[in-house]
């Protein structure tokens, strides 16, 4: 008997990043350029990290609210107001340990192991597995690709759903693929929700990375009272937090203590110190924010443009998120490809077969950083991509 084999049989089924993989394979390069990973290269600003860090030295780091410090989650009702134009009172709002903590509590809130959950792909790896882990089956529903441009159809949505399915999964804009929904869209998944009687989980955190317009449509714009919508969220891209580790949940007051209790038998909060920083990203930084799409929405221009250019990339320029998902002339194994791109390049993308079905032919760039680091990728990728001889 080895150490292994008394492991959970689902703790030993989580799956390896395939993102991570190629990220550790060429992590410290000289010269490497990585648009593998979800993120800026931006540091958190200053007037974020100072007043945590103020806080920290005034000694804030006791037990708090396991929902949040009041002052975040009024300050999270005021940006909801400002960017959403929605009235939500902070009983609406339920502080966690990340955006992936707030998909993982929101599984664990709605569904039992048995249950199934539907998703769009392709997809951000990480809330399959974390189904997956809670005992839940994720059921996969492909976006169709024409003409380099991601598509939802309702019909295949509507017969993923079975007698088992819990609740539907919507990430939009999309990590990978950059697909928006539209409010006609939204209203239609949500009343099919409705009729089917289902919970959605809406992962909205690229909401304000949006190419037409001030933000992308969201649920709150079609929702109703007593609709059974969880959103997800993360302070991780808007204000360049990654590192913090600190996301929310929008739910109803009414299963408010539920999701107290998960955050107790989970981490038991977030540290205050780092609530503050929170408070005045939601509070002041608008223009930073503000900047950062602004940079992401040039940078989206000039990586897509060099890369259709070659006439050997089926992709459109995404309507939102942060990432160009490139369907390379010749590719059959983007992970094979993955490696072979930092090799000869440089360049490090995250190959498609990491987000599931729909996905294996694909590559991701993410494009939120210096937009002379952009354009160094995109030329390399050009030259890379026009010396590759056609299949």
């Amino acid at each position: 008997m080895t150490i292994l084999s008394t492991i959970s049989p689902r703790a030993l089924s989580a799956p390896e990043s395939g993102i991570v993989e190629v990220v550790n394979y060429a992590r410290g390069r000289d010269g490497l350029i990585p648009l593998w990973v979800g993120e800026g290269d931006l540091p958190t600003p200053a007037f974020i990290s100072d007043v945590a860090r103020d806080a920290l030295a005034g000694g804030e780091t006791f037990y708090t609210w396991q929902r949040g410090i009041p002052p975040l989650r009024e300050a999270l009702s005021r940006y909801y107001q400002r960017r959403f134009q929605k009235s939500l009172s902070p009983e609406n709002f339920y502080v966690v340990g990340s955006g992936m903590q707030a998909i993982k509590l929101s599984i664990e809130a709605i569904a039992s192991p048995g249950d199934e959950m539907v998703l769009l792909t392709p997809a951000w790896p990480n809330f399959a597995a974390a189904a997956d882990l809670s005992g839940v089956r994720p059921v996969s529903v492909e976006l169709r690709f024409e003409h380099g441009k991601w598509q939802l159809d309702l019909d295949r949505l509507q017969a993923a759903i079975g007698p088992k399915t819990k609740a539907l999964f919507i990430n939009t804009p999309s990590n990978p693929t950059g697909w928006t929904a539209t409010r006609e869209e939204l209203a239609a998944i949500l009343t099919l929700a409705r009729r089917q009687g289902l919970w959605i989980i809406a992962d909205e955190i690229y909401a304000l990375y949006y190419y037409g317009g001030a933000r992308a449509p969201s649920f709150l714009d079609v929702m109703e009272e007593g609709d059974r919508i969880l959103f997800v969220n993360s302070f991780s891209k808007n204000w360049s937090m990654t590192g913090w580790r600190v996301g929310w949940i929008v739910a109803s007051p009414a299963i408010g203590q539920v999701l107290e209790n998960l955050v107790q038998y989970s981490t038991s909060g977030v540290a205050q110190f780092m609530q503050r920083g929170a408070v005045v990203a939601l509070d002041e930084g608008d223009a930073f924010v503000d900047a950062n799409v602004a940079k992401a929405a040039k940078n989206r221009d000039v990586f897509c443009d060099a890369l259709i250019a070659t006439n050997r990339v089926e992709t459109l320029k995404p309507d939102g998120a942060l990432y160009a998902f490139l369907k390379i002339d010749g590719v059959t194994d983007s992970r094979a490809a993955a490696i072979d791109i930092v090799d000869k390049t440089g360049v490090g993308l995250a190959p498609g077969t990491a987000f599931g079905d729909g996905g294996s032919l694909f590559m991701r760039a993410c494009f939120l950083r210096d937009p002379e680091h952009v354009k160094e990728a995109a030329d390399r990728l050009q030259g890379y991509i026009l010396g590759r001889r056609r299949p």
